[in-house]
């Protein structure tokens, strides 16, 4: 059975017993701010378990792309060494909100599993947890009694709290879980050793295939155990590692998931796959690690040097480098993997194929970029090895070479090991337990238990119509974060839009009734798709309880904010029609002070083209176009319309359509908009520049902002005008004066040159021999600090043998430059750098250069004739 076959006989079976079969969310995580990336199957329906909002089904299955390489889950340096462990992974799952429980999920995870699949039931076991007498959860009578009905008692194993106990967090919902567990030995090392003791012993072909989770407590803050008001299942079944049970494999990189990457791997670098160990364990970093690249840009993460970003280019630089030792790869490779994956994900993810060569020219870029970086590792590493003193690289030498150059330990350990020496792994773990400290410093943060007020329903945005509207608190929450004491706050039904797709939060008010108090609301974000406001006045926790709240946002900022938005949608239609179908949308920022959209494109705007953008979106502004706002729409209708989707973005069935003009602007977007879009009035492009690879940022203002600086612009021109005399070509006049200063300056140049080549005859004359060394120490009078640099070194380097010292007094500070010939820096263990630091002291300044050219600067001239003392002394 091929890997598409058993995907799909997977999401059919849950069908067949009522499940609403949906779409992956992206791997990158939206709205929640305890997830860089979705690392289960459970994440996007984060939101049905707390109870933050109603699921379109109470029973749900389907495939989740997962990423598992930073936090509490952390895979990454197990990825190739084994073969079940992945950074990216699929992760089957079926859900009840609800509504079934302990019965059906174990008795169709047999069903599907033995009489579906026909997997062996001889060489499946089970795990119930045990209980847990400090939480005060008793053993897992209910699916103890479940399985031993379907496989007897002898297949049942017994599980503490740290293998089947499952929570989503410190604080959140949890419970007990089953796993389920297969063997996938040859027959004669079963007959030697029961499967039974290897489970969750770590063995590579006795692996858990399967998880189910029943979700019956939330874990509180102070560490109690609180009962659900209703109980869910949660499952999660590893896709990969079924291909490997089903199609009789005893390594995940076996199975056809993988075998076309690494098949075409080892063609190119002429080896053949199993034959060497190195090369084996290179070849699956890659064929795994390029999915996890390529999806994660796909879904809108591009690589970079802060947080989810940084992750990427970790993974990507970990496959490179590999690709580099172990197989030969000098030039950029990975880029030619994503026609595969696209391919092979082809109706499944089609997120990819949708943007193959987007997601192609981005990895190639940064490969071209990292593969100079290595080069540059490895000459550290040599250096590195050079100076070792003894037999062992110091750990914080190691964990440079780690976190500077991107290599892993143990290729570090393997080119040591060459050369004779160990590393010292002990160290290396303290450096980089010690980052990891700092790291979780700077993001510490804390939080109380939601203080809840009144039980409510979900929450609703009426913010589209509405500025201000009368409600009520349903909780609050107390949080300690780098901004100090803060207070989330739920309201039943809030005016107050949310930060979500790239529109910032609204701030403004809420007044309590009947105490009358007024507080700020900082900001407005999504968490886990619940509206919360940010409030620092703790005196939320005394009016919190009043009957009503008038909850009122910042009309005039949110005015603003609404009409860069809009300006984004025109700006967008306009790139497209300017540049090409090919622009994207990768990110967007909305605020009251200007709009920032980032898209994909692979050269520079030109200036022209800006121009011609601008003029279209004014165009569409004058035009007075009134918004077409439809909400709940049918997103197969919405796909009709054309609009057009963000990558990266789950959307449900029903969408929200704003549309500018049919045939010019039709987008799905949650967003805040103009009624028509001569309120924005004027629209100015101020910057354009590159953000990433193939991907260019546009910075715009509008409205006031832009007449404003239309404003300044205008009087500067006047200033320049009056300045020059009100010339009929303002133009033509600068430009003029700015011929003149050239013409000028190359005159005073050839007259400095002139002079200081008197200067240097003269001076030529007056070295002497002190102690036996050729020297020159004048205080000399040139126009720049850069004259007296050239004019020592073409001094030292005319005379052939010759220690030069100028000092000058340049523009009110002292100047020094100092020159020395090779022959002298060898004899006499002389260095410029050295020496010019020591002298700068006198004059309150520093400097430094290599041991044959050196200059310094200070802020005391007087003390030049002292610097001159000292060299003539020195010598």
């Amino acid at each position: 059975m091929t890997s598409p076959e058993i995907r799909q006989q997977f999401l059919d079976f849950f069908k067949s017993k009522g499940h609403l079969i949906v779409s992956s969310a992206p791997l990158v995580a939206k709205n929640d701010p305890t997830l860089l990336f979705n690392n289960s199957g459970m994440a996007q329906f984060k939101d049905f378990f707390l109870g933050n909002g109603t699921p379109p089904s109470k029973r749900i299955a389907d495939t989740q792309k997962c990423l598992r390489v930073s936090g509490k889950h952390n895979d990454l340096e197990d990825v190739g060494f084994d073969t079940y462990h992945h950074t990216m992974f699929e992760m089957l799952g079926n859900w009840s909100f609800g509504d079934y429980f302990k019965q059906e999920a174990l008795t169709w995870s047999w069903e599907l599993l033995t009489e579906v699949f026909k997997l062996p039931k001889d060489r499946i076991y089970v795990s119930v947890f045990e209980g847990d007498k400090k939480d005060g959860v008793p053993f897992d009578q209910e699916a103890f009694d479940i399985w031993k009905a379907i496989v007897g008692e002898d297949r049942i194993i017994y599980g503490n709290k740290k293998d089947n106990f499952w929570e989503m967090g410190e604080t959140g919902p949890c419970g007990p879980c089953s796993e389920i567990h297969i063997d996938l030995r040859d027959a004669d090392e079963v007959a030697k050793v029961s499967g039974k003791s290897l489970v969750n012993a770590d063995h590579p072909q006795v692996v858990e295939i399967w998880n189910n989770v029943f979700m019956q407590f939330e874990r509180m803050a102070d560490g109690s155990l609180v009962p659900l008001p209703n109980k869910h299942v949660d499952t999660g079944m590893g896709f990969e590692r079924l291909c490997m049970a089903i199609q009789g494999k005893q390594s995940n990189y076996d199975t056809d998931v993988f075998q076309g990457t690494i098949q075409y791997l080892a063609q190119k670098a002429g080896k053949q796959y199993g034959d060497e160990k190195w090369a084996d364990i290179a070849m699956r970093v890659i064929a795994d690690h390029i999915r996890a690249i390529a999806f994660c840009i796909a879904d809108g993460q591009l690589p970079s040097n802060a947080k989810a970003g940084y992750v990427i280019r970790r993974i990507l630089r970990r496959a490179v480098r590999y690709g580099y030792t172990y197989l030969g790869f000098k030039e950029p490779f990975m880029h030619e993997l994503v026609p595969l994956l696209a391919k092979q994900f082809a109706g499944v993810f089609d997120e990819l194929i949708a943007q193959e060569a987007f997601v192609a020219k981005v990895i190639y870029e940064e490969e071209v970029s990292f593969l100079r970086t290595l080069s540059t590792g490895l000459i550290r590493l040599d250096k590195l090895m050079e100076d070792c003193k003894g037999k062992v690289l110091s750990g914080d030498d190691v964990f440079e070479l780690n976190d500077t150059y991107g290599f892993p330990i143990d290729l570090t350990a393997l080119i040591a090991r060459e050369k004779g020496l160990d590393i010292d792994e002990a160290g290396f773990n303290k450096a980089l337990q010690a980052q990891k400290d700092r790291s979780r410093k700077d993001a510490g943060a804390s939080a109380e238990d939601w203080m809840i007020v009144r039980e409510g329903e979900e929450v609703s945005f009426v913010g589209y119509d509405e500025t201000q509207t009368t409600t009520q608190v349903l909780k609050y929450q107390k949080v300690q974060n780098k901004g100090g004491i803060q207070y989330k706050v739920v309201l039943e039904t809030t005016p107050f839009y949310a930060e979500s797709g790239g529109q910032i939060g609204d701030t403004g008010s809420l007044t309590f009734k009947p105490s009358g108090i007024t507080l700020q609301v900082l900001d407005t974000k999504k968490e886990n798709d619940l509206i919360v406001h940010f409030v620092s006045d703790a005196r939320i926790e005394q009016v919190a309880a009043d009957a009503e709240v008038i909850a009122q946002i910042d009309v005039n900022r949110r005015r603003t904010i609404t009409q860069n938005h809009t300006a984004t949608h025109l700006l967008q239609a306009a790139l497209q029609e300017v540049l090409g179908n090919h622009v994207a949308q990768k990110g967007s920022l909305v605020n009251e002070a200007l709009l920032r959209f980032d898209f994909s494109h692979f050269q520079k705007v030109t200036d022209e083209e800006i121009l011609k953008i601008e003029q279209i979106v004014n165009a569409k502004i004058a035009e007075n176009i009134p918004l077409l706002e439809e909400r709940n729409v049918p997103i197969a209708q919405a796909k009709e319309k054309g609009a057009m989707a963000l990558f990266g973005e789950k959307y449900g069935d029903f969408v929200r359509v704003i549309t500018f003009d049919k045939n010019y602007s039709v987008e799905l977007c949650g967003g805040t908009h103009v009624p028509a879009t001569g309120e924005i009035g004027l629209c100015k492009i101020i910057t354009e520049t590159s953000v990433a690879t193939g991907v260019r940022r546009i910075e715009a203002i509008t409205s006031q902002q832009a007449y404003a600086l239309l404003s300044e612009q205008e009087a500067v021109i006047a200033e320049l005008n009056a300045l020059l005399k009100a010339p009929k070509d303002l133009v033509k006049a600068v430009t003029s004066l700015i011929e003149q200063a050239n013409s000028l300056q190359k005159t005073v140049a050839q007259y400095q040159a002139k002079e200081i080549g008197g200067l240097k005859a003269a001076l030529t004359n007056q070295i002497e021999t002190k102690s036996g060394t050729p020297a020159l120490i004048q205080q000399v009078a040139v126009p720049t600090a850069d004259a007296l640099k050239n004019l020592a070194f073409d001094l030292q380097t005319e005379a052939g043998s010759l220690f030069c010292l100028l000092v000058a007094e340049i523009e009110g500070k002292a100047s020094l430059a100092l020159a020395i010939s090779k022959d002298l820096v060898d004899a006499k263990s002389l260095n410029a750098g050295t020496i010019v630091r020591e002298l700068a002291k006198e004059v309150e300044g520093g400097g430094g250069g290599q041991a044959f050219l050196a200059t310094a600067g200070g802020q005391n001239p007087a003390g030049l004739g002292k610097v001159l003392e000292l060299a003539q002394n020195y010598l």
